[in-house]
């Protein structure tokens, strides 16, 4: 049996990051992301501070491809130390 995916590929997908706000957290989230998804446009990046500035928000919006491609980039993510929580 075959699992039929919701998502239609290609598509625009957010992917929120969500980190500690240690010195270099954006630009490793970033580096993941662009490894799975090297067409990824860095100016696109929405980042948002916790009210008490301990936590960094960054939002990336991908071209998906696949559901192979998410789960890779989801796995990289939340295996990654300094990542806490990917939505």
């Amino acid at each position: 049996m075959t699992e039929e995916s919701l998502i239609e590929y290609p598509c625009d997908f957010p992917i929120k990051i969500m980190g500690k706000a240690e010195q270099d957290f954006t630009q490793t989230a970033v580096s993941i992301v662009k490894h799975h998804a090297p067409d990824f446009d860095e100016t696109t990046i929405e980042v948002r501070e916790s009210k008490g500035g301990n936590y960094l928000s960054i939002t990336c919006t991908i071209r998906a491809t696949s559901r192979d491609q998410l789960d890779a980039l989801y796995s990289a993510l939340t295996g990654h130390p300094m990542v806490s929580i990917v939505l």
